[in-house]
């Protein structure tokens, strides 16, 4: 079997992995008065109340929290990392999210001394080494992008999103008119429309044709002296390219709009072709989806923005300038800023992954990696596309999103098939997303998988789809494997437990 996930055995043995039988008592439940993890030396200075010190903001109740030995705590612990599913140990076919390998080399970096500790606080004179990372990583983004100025400051993608439209409004507002409107395509990411009304805009909705891309003519009657910007995701999260975007951009700057890119997507463009050239005025990129760097619990995000020369003098304070002796200052002197985005100047620590990633792959490698993500997903829809209904026949760029609708015949939805495929030792697709298609299945490899284990994720679909059909409600009813049941999704909406509660005397657990 590949290394990671897949069908356990072999991938045509059809069985699943069993999770091992673990003694699975939680700490509360272990808890016993007297018993202790650590033990501190005598106190070697006058005791003081924690009330003198602190006032009226510590804590007056003893928290009941439960009395553990050490080796219980690092078993219960060690016990919980083994639940965990991580891209170490097996594919994520999470589509939109590229959810990538983190290569190993960019946390021995992340981890130099010089780096790692390098207070943001510094003068700018005792910080060089980490300016200098900064400026180069800019620069690669730069040139990776087409575009001509950026800031790093953004914490995630949405905080990037969020900046490029302040950008586009501070234009605006210089321009006399911040206008009322920004355009945003039903297959964009759910942030968008989000971000546009959060920024004071009208959010106005336009449909995808039958391709899955703009209309033109549907674009050109949209657009008018109030439109501030398209907001566009390209490729699509239908995993579509906007083959006629230079056409998209006309449209919009023969009006005075501008096109705001959402670089969620770039794993699908880095090396081939640069959204500057074809007409992008602002965007932001990923740098957890796109240069490897840790995503979501692994995080922090990075969302830095890029855009056009005219829009410089409107990025976020302090902006990196070269002095002419060749160091690097922060400078703040920037009457048309829009103002800090983000405390300090961003994740140095995600900075640094993402230079490391950039480097040791040079632009072949960047190209390869682009090229690897479109050959896997459109490998995977060539071998699902006939158990599965592809609802746009477009060509798919590095994710496919297919439908529920022949399984739904049998009563099976997407989410069912989801859960099902966690029994086979895999990570769910992305479900009913993006709305556009009902009952979505949303698949995206990425560079990081190999063919094999792209054939096991392939066989499970496989069998899952001709479980739908010979015993549907085996599907219905998964998972069968975890040690948590399918839950009630609709209790845990509107009763969530938030936390435990010591039970009644006389009462179980």
């Amino acid at each position: 079997m590949a290394t990671g996930s897949g069908v356990a055995g072999s991938a045509n043995t059809g069985k699943v992995r069993q999770h091992p039988t673990q003694n699975e008592g939680l700490l509360f439940e272990r808890s016993s008065p007297g018993k202790r993890a650590y033990k501190l030396p005598p106190l070697d200075v006058p005791a003081v109340d924690a009330g003198e010190l602190l006032g009226r903001s510590v804590r007056r109740e003893r928290a009941e929290l439960p009395e553990l030995s050490e080796i219980e705590l690092i078993r219960h612990f060690t016990r919980l990392s083994t639940w965990n599913y991580a891209i170490d140990l097996g594919m994520y076919p999470l589509g939109s999210c590229t959810m990538k390998y983190n290569p190993r080399v960019n946390e021995f970096v992340a981890r130099i001394e010089g780096l790692a500790e390098a207070h943001p606080y510094r003068p700018d004179g005792f910080a060089q080494g980490i300016l200098e990372v900064i400026e180069l990583l800019q620069r690669c983004l730069l040139e990776i992008t087409g575009m001509d100025a950026i800031t790093l400051q953004p914490a995630a993608g949405a905080h990037g999103e969020f900046t490029g439209i302040l950008l586009t409004r501070a234009w605006h507002e210089s321009q006399g008119n911040a206008r009322k409107k920004i355009l945003i395509p039903d297959s964009a990411h759910g942030t968008n429309p989000a971000t546009a009304a959060f920024s004071g805009y009208l959010v106005e909705n336009i449909k995808s044709n039958a391709e899955g891309g703009i209309d033109l003519d549907v674009l050109a009657s949209r657009v008018d002296e109030d439109t501030a910007a398209l907001m566009l995701t390209n490729p699509s999260t239908l995993g579509v390219f906007e083959s006629e975007i230079h056409k998209i951009a006309d449209i919009l700057h023969a009006k005075g709009a501008l096109l705001y890119m959402d670089g969620a997507n770039m794993n699908a463009l880095v090396g081939k072709v640069r959204p500057g050239d074809f007409g992008v005025d602002v965007m932001h990129l990923n740098l957890h989806k796109t240069f490897s760097t840790p995503h979501g619990g692994g995080g922090p995000g990075s969302g830095p923005v890029a855009c056009k020369g005219f829009l410089e003098p409107f990025l976020p304070v302090p902006v990196l300038v070269r002095n002419q002796d060749g160091t690097k200052r922060w400078e703040y002197d920037r009457p048309q800023s829009i103002g800090r985005v983000r405390a300090f100047y961003g994740n140095t620590g995600m900075f640094i992954r993402a230079l490391a990633y950039i480097l040791a792959n040079g632009p072949d490698g960047l190209r390869q990696t682009t090229e690897d993500a479109v050959l896997n997903a459109n490998y995977i829809r060539r071998k699902l596309e006939d158990v599965y209904e592809l609802p746009y026949k477009t060509a798919s760029m590095h994710e496919v999103v297919f439908s529920d609708k022949r399984q739904a015949a049998r009563g099976v939805k997407t989410g069912d098939i989801a859960k099902r495929l966690i029994d086979y030792g895999f990570h769910p697709y992305t479900v009913s997303f993006p709305l556009i298609v009902h009952g979505a299945l949303m698949i995206e490899p990425t560079e990081s998988e190999s063919r094999e284990e792209l054939d096991q994720f392939i066989d499970a679909m496989r069998r899952i789809a001709q479980e739908v059909e010979e015993n549907p409600e085996l599907v219905k009813t998964a998972p069968h494997t975890t040690r948590v049941s399918r839950l009630d999704e609709v209790q845990a909406a509107r009763k969530p437990v938030l936390r435990w509660k010591k039970p009644e005397a006389g009462t179980e657990s």
